[in-house]
């Protein structure tokens, strides 16, 4: 794919997942977009991850930081449905 093209996905993805959160509520549906996001690398794929700017190594890593942070935050949160199947289904419900 092209590098143009994955960065209309890129940010595509990023927006919907902002949007899962900030309207619809959704920090599972939000993590899902945002970590689908990731897949499409918005910089030059050609580069190793050591030759590239410290600037898009730090664009990259925030932001698995923030996916890895919304999956903490809705196994962690107890009205989640996740966390409330998983209590269920180790009490034998």
């Amino acid at each position: 794919m092209s590098t143009s093209f994955n960065k209309y996905l890129y940010i595509g993805f990023v927006l919907f997942g902002i949007y899962e959160l900030v309207v619809r509520h959704s920090a599972g549906d939000a993590a899902t977009y945002m970590g689908i996001a990731l897949a499409f690398d918005p910089f030059n794929q050609q580069q190793p991850w050591k030759e590239r700017p410290t600037w898009q190594k730090a664009i990259l890593i925030i932001h698995l930081a923030i996916v890895a942070g919304l999956f903490g935050y809705m196994i962690g949160n107890p009205t989640s449905d996740l966390r409330r199947g998983f209590i269920e289904g180790w009490q034998g419900k």
